[in-house]
């Protein structure tokens, strides 16, 4: 019982800073490693039971979601698609340590992007069409549904550099896509790996983190930019910090 609130927890806080800032995954995926699943295991059940959240907050924030300049939200979410379901495919059949070893350089990167924001030399920006800003999107979403820790981060770093799109007016758009990532590669887990075998723990993080994410977007719709856009930052930086511990420590 004690392991199921514990879960419950997870998924509450996971579920609202997905809705908030992103992150989420950096917290139900220890969780469920805690709880005895195997890594690959925890990472699909993460995505599986974080997707509710992240439905509810695609919900709440629908009326406030602004396509990326001339990119239509209904191509980028086809191609989230996609990429969704090859990451899933991805994890399935390769091994996670070599892509887990550049996840402190992406998280880094991201954070470095970010916290430049608006102050990055437009030379530096991509001046594309709707091809440059899909492929970007396809990298990404693959990435998501490989591992998913910091996709809605990544997305915002490439949106934010590329575009000048500020994080805070994108973000209904990013919890849209991770919505997108999540859902296919949710599914290619369900069939292809025993995510199932452990209802208990899978179905308490889902629950909590429908609560969560649904809680998080109410407050991150009445948060100021400034506000969202310093946690978000924070988020980054936090993840980036606790990942590059991690791989340092395993060298």
């Amino acid at each position: 019982m004690t392991e199921i609130v514990v879960l419950f927890a997870a998924g509450v806080v996971a579920g609202a800073l997905n809705a908030v800032g992103g992150g989420g995954t950096f917290v139900a995926l220890p969780a469920l490693v805690a709880a005895g699943l195997p890594a690959v295991t925890a990472n699909a059940s993460t995505t599986v039971a974080l997707l509710p959240g992240v439905l509810a907050s695609t919900w709440t924030y629908r009326r406030d979601i602004v396509p990326l300049r001339t990119t239509s939200t209904g191509s980028l979410t086809a191609v989230s698609v996609v990429g969704g379901a090859l990451g899933a495919g991805l994890l399935v059949v390769l091994p996670a340590t070599s892509f887990e070893a550049a996840v402190p350089w992406l998280l880094a990167f991201a954070t470095v992007v970010l916290a430049g924001g608006k102050r990055i030399p437009t030379s530096l920006s991509i001046e594309t069409g709707n091809r440059s800003v899909l492929s970007a999107q396809l990298l990404l979403s693959v990435y998501g549904g490989y591992f998913g820790g910091a996709v809605g981060i990544l997305m915002l770093a490439v949106w934010s550099a590329g575009l000048g799109v500020d994080p805070a007016t994108a973000n209904p758009l990013r919890i849209t896509q991770i919505g997108a990532v999540y859902a296919t590669a949710a599914v290619v887990f369900l069939f292809t790996t025993d995510v199932l075998n452990n209802p208990g723990p899978l179905l308490a993080m889902l629950t909590g983190a429908i609560g969560g994410g649904a809680i998080g977007a109410r407050v991150g719709r009445r948060l100021p930019g400034s506000v969202l856009r310093a946690i978000i930052l924070t988020v980054a930086a936090t993840m980036t910090a606790i990942y590059a511990i991690q791989w340092f420590r395993q060298r």
